[in-house]
């Protein structure tokens, strides 16, 4: 195995969710007067803590979205998540060779620590990530495409950045983990491949990465 620690995204790479999430977040953002087209909200916000979103609308409106934005958008997700939400299909045979390999693995995502529990308990996925392998972007101050919360992960793993793999599904996040100093595979399911260029590897399906992981 070439690599000492595994560290997965969590929104569209264990949980297939960044269709719904930003189905509804394009939604509530027109809804609040910002036009926001489902692939709009797939190529800015994609991979990205909420913040992000507060600043580009700010950025580009002037206009600050209300206090209460990231309470209703988390409300009408976590109800939709629970309702629609499945595993990644093909990741769940990954964690089992992953464990069988003895192989350490955790996830860190940009959504909050709420959000990646309700995600893996709708799924099932919770059976194989207790709580010392789950990390959130509120963990740090800065979420991707900072480094911290992938170096942030590694440290309480304790692995050193050049031994880990990081499997991403965004541009924000291949750019999180390239500065890290960190390998990263580039799933593209849902995202183009051009703008995962700057991954190490790529792969279009869960069922390709127990092989890459040799």
């Amino acid at each position: 195995m070439r690599y000492d620690l595994v560290i997965f995204d969590n929104d569209g790479v264990l949980v297939d969710s960044e269709p719904i999430s930003n189905r509804l977040l394009a939604a509530y953002l027109t809804e609040l007067g910002h036009p926001t087209s489902y692939e709009d909200s797939i190529r800015d916000y994609m991979g990205s803590a909420m913040h992000r979103v507060h600043d580009l609308v700010l950025e580009r409106t002037g206009r600050r979205l209300p206090d209460d934005f990231d309470d209703v958008f988390h409300t009408r997700v976590f109800a939709a998540l629970e309702r629609e939400l499945k595993p990644v299909a093909g990741v769940t045979g990954v964690l089992e060779k992953l464990t069988a390999d003895g192989v350490p693995y955790c996830v860190a995502s940009s959504g909050s620590h709420e959000r990646i529990r309700v995600g893996h308990r709708t799924t099932g996925l919770d059976r194989w990530f207790e709580e010392e392998r789950i990390f959130s972007s509120q963990d740090v101050g800065r979420g991707k495409p900072a480094p911290d919360l992938f170096l942030y992960a590694a440290g309480r793993m304790g692995v050193a950045p050049e031994r880990c793999l990081v499997v991403e599904d965004s541009p924000l996040g291949v750019e999180a983990a390239v500065a890290a100093g960190m390998d990263v595979f580039g799933f593209t399911a849902v995202t183009p491949a051009a703008r995962l260029a700057a991954a190490t590897q790529l792969f279009s399906a869960m069922e390709e990465l127990a092989d890459l992981l040799i």
